[in-house]
């Protein structure tokens, strides 16, 4: 008695998944290996001379709290590290864009508890 045989048909069982965002990040991130160096540049100077002197001044006009330091510190040295430590993009631009967001929590926060500094006049 002959059994029955089935062709097997890759295409009937092969799931198509759907990518989510973060994994289209990470993919991006991946691809950006060609602009290193311009990201390097770019993270940087974005940080030393944009991002950290801007939460620093805003550290300083809510009343200079001394819980955002560490914090405002950090964020500028993850991502220095990273780039000094010439990781590839896939590490170092979801550490940058972390440390933006750092940057853009204590902002938030120093603008939520108000300008406390007085000018002298």
């Amino acid at each position: 008695m002959k059994t029955l045989q089935q062709a097997y048909h890759p295409a009937y069982y092969a799931v198509e998944r759907k990518r989510t965002i973060v994994h289209r990040f990470f993919a991006w991130c991946k691809a950006q290996e060609k602009n290193r160096l311009a990201w390097l540049g770019i993270i940087i100077t974005g940080h030393g001379c944009v991002f950290t002197p801007l939460t620093v001044l805003f550290i300083v006009l809510s009343g200079n709290n001394p819980v955002f330091w560490p914090f405002a510190i950090g964020a500028m040295g993850m991502a220095l590290v990273t780039n000094l430590a010439a990781l590839p993009t896939r590490v170092t631009l979801p550490v940058f864009f972390l440390s933006l967001l750092i940057d853009l929590v204590i902002i938030v926060n120093c603008l939520a508890l108000g300008f406390t500094t007085s000018v002298a006049g």
